[in-house]
């Protein structure tokens, strides 16, 4: 599809017409795998060529339903089964799925009931950036809590909630869904699945080319779910792109989290737990080119290429997520303006303490007010997030969530000031040198990196995530390494940069 209206319509309804190829193989797959339906249903059926090829397949089933929101292609649809079918249990209905009952709907049909589709690939944040209003009523649906409500975890892709809309009527019965979607998404309806209770006896992922079949950019399946009224089933199998290949690996639902391989975390999984030791996130802030600088003779240079002088008493050494990349950081190239001391702290002390660099925010007010992320709203001016005495740590151990392979890097200081870290970083503050390094050893350990492992799908964007990190009990790997663990990070009030804390937090304006 090319052109402007065309364009949007397929950002807007994530408007990927299934080739009738794909559609083909999928049916085929499912009807060697035994799925045998006398239902089949389409939520969002398009033109219909995963209906066709259904009707085509499964030539037991008693009844088939697509649904589809655009008059255009309920037409074309309607047209094509005039031509290939005079079946009379072959319905094609106009209608938008979130608007559709479709725990009515399905309560009739006779089981086994086989859902297909191809949901729409687009995430709730996108639609709202090009007010769209083909969304579902908001809800927290995933069940986030404070600032992750708020935040990029709240962002979901429109097929996840539909997906789990589906799956929920079908909960005791006997039905399987099989629809494509981003392989995220279909991690995300299994942990939810099998968090609700909801248990399958087969499940399986089966990867596409989504750049072959729909040019789009990014790793998507088909995922299929056979649901029974006593399905016991918490694992997945996980196949090649050549379906009928044996399975590459299984994720499964272990202690109640999703577990990337299955045999990796049964061999490990004695080393998770709560750790004494808090993993924590680089500093947020979100205006580059305003806040990260470089340090020249004399001053600093910001992103609009402007050469800047004010206090160095705001201002720490940074280094990126992607120089993480050496057993030990070297020394960064670039600085951050650090204007709080702990989240939420009033930044009106910057004025009295240091007026140049208040000068310098002022210059940039309109762009740091501009700041797209609903965590600055009723914020004080010029906030930033993921701040705390754990930021100035004179020594860090510390890992990218970008990279796809696990290494960990310990990070000091330069001329007495703590090196800080972006927001894509995580880290362990540390007290001493000794330590950061003891800590590293621990983590770069065959047993550390094999058990991190088993829970991280390094195919997402952000594979290394700090949630994992804190499934890794520090304690237990030290026995298991038989090494003694270095005591936490605790902050020191009477070091230096505790005063300038104490003395930030006193603004008698």
């Amino acid at each position: 599809m090319a052109g402007g209206k065309t364009s949007k319509r397929r950002q807007e309804y994530g408007d990927f017409q299934t080739p009738a190829t794909l559609a083909e193989r999928t049916c085929a797959h499912l009807s060697a795998i035994g799925i045998a339906p006398r239902s089949v249903v389409e939520p969002t059926c398009g033109v219909g060529n995963f209906l066709f090829a259904a009707v085509r397949r499964f030539t037991g089933s008693r009844e088939f339903l697509g649904v589809e929101m655009n008059p255009s292609y309920v037409e074309t649809a309607r047209s094509k089964l005039s031509i290939e079918s005079a079946d009379s249990h072959v319905q094609i209905e106009q209608g938008d799925f979130f608007d559709v009952d479709w725990n009515g709907r399905l309560a009739p049909l006779p089981e086994p009931i086989l859902i297909l589709g191809n949901p729409p690939w687009v995430t709730n944040a996108h639609l709202s950036s090009i007010g769209s209003q083909n969304l579902p009523v908001k809800s927290n649906f995933q069940g986030r809590g404070g600032i992750e409500s708020i935040t990029g975890k709240s962002n979901f892709d429109i097929s996840e909630w539909m997906i789990l809309k589906l799956l929920e009527p079908l909960r005791g019965r006997h039905a399987t869904l099989a629809l494509l979607c981003k392989s995220s998404v279909a991690r995300k309806v299994l942990l939810h699945a099998w968090k609700q209770a909801i248990r399958f006896s087969r499940a399986e992922i089966l990867p596409i080319d989504a750049a072959a079949a729909f040019d789009a950019a990014v790793d998507a399946c088909l995922l299929v779910c056979t649901i029974t009224p006593t399905a016991p089933g918490e694992d997945c199998l996980v196949r090649s792109q050549a379906w009928s290949d044996p399975a590459v690996s299984t994720i499964g639902f272990r202690d109640g989290q999703l577990v990337a391989d299955t045999n990796g975390y049964e061999r490990w999984k004695h080393l998770a737990g709560e750790s004494t030791h808090r993993w924590r996130s680089g500093v947020k802030h979100d205006c580059a080119k305003v806040m990260e600088l470089r340090p020249e003779v004399g001053g600093y240079r910001n992103g609009h290429g402007r050469f800047v002088t004010f206090e160095d008493d705001l201002i720490y050494p940074m280094l990126k997520s992607s120089e993480l990349t050496d057993a030990r950081a070297g020394r960064p190239s670039r600085s951050l303006l650090v204007t709080q001391q702990t989240v939420g702290q009033e930044t009106s002390y910057i004025r009295r303490i240091t007026p140049q660099t208040w000068d310098y925010l002022q210059a940039y007010a309109d762009v740091l007010d501009r700041r797209a992320s609903s965590i600055y709203k009723n914020r004080p001016r010029f906030s930033i997030f993921g701040i705390d005495d754990y930021t100035f740590a004179p020594w860090k151990v510390a890992i990218s969530g970008l990279y796809k392979r696990l290494h960990f890097v310990v990070v000091g200081n330069v001329d007495g000031k703590p090196i800080v870290l972006d927001d894509t970083a995580s880290f362990l503050p540390c007290q001493t040198e000794r330590d950061a390094f003891a800590i590293a050893s621990m983590l770069n350990s065959a047993p550390a990196r094999e058990f991190l492992s088993s829970l991280i799908f390094w195919e997402n964007k952000r594979p290394i995530t700090i949630d994992i990190l804190r499934t890794l009990d520090l304690a237990a790997l030290a026995r298991e390494l038989g090494v003694d663990l270095p005591k936490p990070f605790r902050p020191q009030s009477e070091s230096k940069q505790g005063r300038i804390h104490q003395n930030m937090l006193f603004d008698p304006d």
